[in-house]
């Protein structure tokens, strides 16, 4: 474990599923997520991503004046992945715009608590001595924590008031704790001493909290980690020159497919457009989110090359270096979506923005759905332009376009696109028709 985040950063709300020790907890846990994160389940939470990627689509609009003002779009899309992580966890959304304090303060806490889990900015996990002289450091860390835990509990505490009062809204919680088959351990502790009117009402074996309270974390912090990230980076391209072929073929693609203008809704329902698919796992690829990724620790002795690798050995996955490997991937360096397509099977990992083995992302299925619908819907609505201010130009560059080197997960650099609409009036057909869809969601 890392001294700075497990530690210090995440003392009292557990930790995530992707930072927990390799245990029976830990397996417990990712089989009730996957119960809940897996095809068929991701498949019923297509109206949630209809509403908040048609917030965003809206307001891109409205704030741009139909495409006048080239436009920073991250904050629309952090919205979109937090506000879809928070629907479905606990059945509750942000409302507001893109501004709300609530979704401001998440985003500023969970990107900086991203730099403190960072697998090479903490000299203090690997040298005991330095967390002597690391006063600063940790008085931030705790801030963090303390600023974390005012959040993670007014989500939960919002939950519990709505299941006490029968208005809640199906949520993955929900579903865990009524799930037999999520055989989470009894309930014997939470992170906090009052009652918790979850276990009071459910008739089922009670789950441990704790391993709840890990879910629930890690739908807040994940659903901010590569979402956002990599859909401002798939716009960005859209919008420079060399992408300007790109955004043209995947319009054509569209329209290609579904030649009727219904992409919009049938995007929700089906994946059926290669061109768009393979386009997401190129970006997935060409900027690996999370270069680095988080530490395992080898259960038993490990045989590699004649020797021995002792059971207890900390390793480090180079997803960067992973998804550039020449023997695996031909031009590497060239943004390619098309490497993608007609791939046969048991052509091997696809990509490692989501990690390998039985540590992968447990989310891929839901935040895959996420980008295609997002970038189906955005390539739709608008065409890409790049900005009219030189200065505002993104930084394409799979490791200079990182704003934080040194943060675990990246952060693209500031940048603006301009947002034209392509059909207005059909676009806001659209709007009003997933909004009138959608209406009992708000």
């Amino acid at each position: 474990m890392l001294h700075t985040f497990h530690k210090v950063v995440s003392t009292s709300q557990v930790f995530t599923i992707g930072t927990l020790p390799w245990n029976e907890s830990c397996k417990n846990i990712r089989r009730a997520a996957a119960t809940a994160l897996n095809r068929t389940a991701v498949q019923s939470y297509m109206p949630l991503i209809d509403l908040e990627s048609t917030v965003s689509i809206k307001e891109l609009l409205q704030d741009s004046k139909g495409g006048e003002l080239d436009l920073d779009p991250r904050a629309y899309w952090q919205r979109y992945a937090l506000n879809t992580s928070l629907t479905l966890n606990y059945g509750y959304r942000i409302d507001g715009n893109k501004e709300a304090p609530l979704l401001r303060e998440i985003v500023e806490v969970e990107r900086r608590i991203g730099t403190l889990r960072s697998t090479s900015n903490n000299w203090e996990d690997y040298i005991p001595l330095l967390r002597l002289f690391s006063g600063q450091k940790k008085k931030e860390a705790i801030s963090l924590k303390k600023r974390r835990d005012v959040y993670m509990d007014r989500l939960l505490s919002t939950l519990e008031h709505k299941i006490e009062k029968g208005t809640d809204k199906p949520c993955i919680t929900g579903n865990i704790l009524k799930d037999p088959e999520a055989k989470l351990s009894r309930c014997e502790f939470y992170l906090r001493s009052r009652p918790c009117i979850l276990c009071s009402q459910n008739s089922n074996p009670n789950p441990n909290l704790a391993e709840i309270g890990s879910i629930c974390l890690t739908m807040v912090a994940a659903g901010l980690d590569n979402i956002p990230a990599t859909l401002l980076l798939g716009i960005a391209y859209l919008a420079t020159p060399a992408g300007q072929k790109t955004q043209q073929r995947a319009y054509d693609e569209i329209r290609k497919v579904y030649p009727g203008n219904d992409a919009w809704h049938k995007c929700l329902h089906e994946e059926k457009i290669p061109y768009i698919t393979a386009f997401c796992k190129e970006v997935l690829r060409y900027w690996t989110v999370v270069p680095i990724c988080l530490p395992r620790v080898s259960i038993k002795d490990i045989e590699w090359g004649g020797a021995i690798i002792p059971s207890g050995t900390t390793f480090y996955m180079n997803a960067y270096a992973a998804d550039y490997d020449v023997t695996h991937f031909r031009n590497p360096d060239q943004f390619d979506p098309e490497r993608y397509l007609n791939v046969p099977e048991g052509a091997g990992t696809l990509h490692y923005a989501y990690g390998a083995g039985s540590r992968m992302c447990i989310g891929s299925h839901l935040a895959n759905r996420e980008l295609f619908t997002a970038f189906v819907r955005l390539i739709l609505a608008f065409r890409f332009t790049p900005p009219v201010d030189p200065r505002d130009e993104p930084v394409m560059d799979c490791l200079e376009a990182n704003a934080i080197p040194t943060s675990l997960t990246m952060e693209p650099k500031y940048f603006k696109v301009g947002f034209k609409p392509r059909d207005r009036e059909m676009l806001d057909q659209w709007l009003r028709e997933s909004e009138e869809a959608t209406k009992d969601l708000m």
